[in-house]
């Protein structure tokens, strides 16, 4: 275990770790314990009662939510001809084909956040599937990151538009904003994203689907939702 300092264990004491809190509650702790000097990212961690090893019980899919990220997003389209065209006036931040490709796999190169696709170049950006795919930015259509609106998909990504997938352990890991958003814009963001996971939930799934919900500050304690108030 790390050896934590007393800015962490001051806020620790500012609530009880092991009780389950209302939203809007759980919202303004995130808040009150974020004490980085920078503007820390409020995540949601939510377990939930499938298991990922199964096709059928896979939870993913993104959504834009209401008050965006908060962060600056780097966009890469891998596109030719006209949907290029379109990429870079709907402003991406770069745009290529197999020249990108040869880029990330010769000079390691990730300057980017997110990797939109057109379908016809997904025999290009599959070679980089081992590459891409360990670090979340392989495209997806059910994330809408491979598709012809090209437009449309830069515009949400540059909205705020998140991805939500399960890992290894069945967990889904979220920025929803700011801390300095405010427990009001953080609340309406994860009820957005709450609501978009509810929805997903596959119809294989048995038991209780929200096994348990927390959000945390980058660096501040995990406070603990109770998961019979969503959905």
């Amino acid at each position: 275990m790390p050896k934590r300092g007393k800015t962490y264990k001051a806020v620790v004491e500012k609530f009880d770790k092991s009780q389950l809190y209302e939203v809007s509650e759980a919202m303004k702790l995130a808040c009150e314990t974020s004490r980085a000097k920078f503007d820390e990212t409020i995540e949601v961690h939510a377990r939930l009662g499938v298991d990922g090893r199964h096709a059928d019980q896979q939870v993913r899919g993104a959504i834009v939510l209401p008050n965006g990220t908060g962060k600056s997003v780097k966009v890469l389209v891998f596109a030719k001809g006209p949907k290029a065209e379109e990429a870079e006036r709907a402003g991406a931040d770069y745009v290529g084909a197999e020249d990108m490709a040869q880029k990330i796999q010769s000079e390691n190169w990730f300057d980017f956040d997110v990797v939109v696709a057109t379908p016809d170049m997904m025999g290009v950006v599959g070679r980089l599937g081992k590459i891409l795919g360990p670090k979340g930015l392989m495209p997806n259509p059910k994330s809408g990151t491979v598709t012809m609106d090209v437009e449309k998909a830069l515009a949400e990504i540059k909205a705020g538009k998140v991805e939500y997938r399960l890992d290894k352990q069945n967990i889904i890991h979220t920025p929803i904003g700011k801390a300095s958003f405010g427990p009001e814009k953080l609340e309406e963001n994860f009820k957005a994203l709450m609501e978009a996971i509810v929805k997903a939930k596959p119809a294989t799934a048995k038991g209780q689907y929200l096994k348990s919900v927390t959000v945390a500050s980058t660096m501040g304690p995990g406070v603990k939702v109770n998961p019979a108030v969503i959905g």
